[in-house]
Order: C-alpha cells, then structure tokens, then sequence
C-alpha cells in the first residue's frame, strides 16, 4: 500500500520534472536539464524496479538507489534557483514534494531493514 503512493508520487513527480525539463529546453539551457532529467525520472524507475525485487536486500538497494536520486535531484534544483532558471515558488513547490519523497523512500528503506533483521 505504501508502495503504492510511492510510485504515484514518484509517477507525478517525473512528469513535473520532464515539464520543467521542457521549460528549460526552451530557454536553451541544456546541461542541467539533462542532469535533473535523468536523476528526477530515475526515482520512480528504481521505485518500479524495486516491487519486483530478488528479496529484501534487492528491494533496499533498488530503494536506496532511488533514495540518492531523490537527492541528487534537490541538488540540481537548488542549483537551478540560485542561477535563476526557475523561481522561488517553482523551486519551493518541486523540493516539497521532493523532500516528501525522501521521507518516504527512508521510511521503506528502514521499515524493510527491520524486517529483515
């Protein structure tokens, strides 16, 4: 169930990040569109990835994959506020909803290491 509201969020999250990759094509910005297009699709493929994993251990490295692009991601938007490529309630709104990813990729994470212990 949790897994679930994961991969949709992660599922609307990807969407918000291809349309902001859109945006910044169009104002010929090119290299960290690429880089936040890859790591902000990234988490919901390791999401998907991870409900058919090999065992716990499979499912934690899937998550845990996830969990560093979820980072990376907040990364490359914080870098695209303090360079003025999107504005304070565009960033305000995607990191949002990226820390709320984080959270709840550390709480799979955790809930399955102790499963597993």
């Amino acid at each position: 169930m949790a897994n679930d509201k994961l991969a949709e969020q992660s599922m609307a999250f990807a969407v918000r990040i291809i349309n902001l990759v859109k945006q910044l094509k169009e104002q010929r910005e090119s290299i960290i569109s690429n880089q936040i297009g890859r790591s902000g699709t990234s988490i919901g493929a390791n999401i998907r990835e991870a409900k058919y994993a090999h065992g716990t251990a499979d499912f934690i490295s899937k998550m845990q994959i996830a969990l560093k692009e979820a980072n990376e991601t907040g990364y490359w938007l914080e870098l695209l506020y303090k360079t003025n490529y999107i504005g304070e309630e565009q960033y305000n709104s995607l990191e949002i909803k990226c820390k709320s990813l984080r959270a709840m990729l550390v709480a799979s994470i955790n809930t399955a290491k102790n499963t597993n212990e």
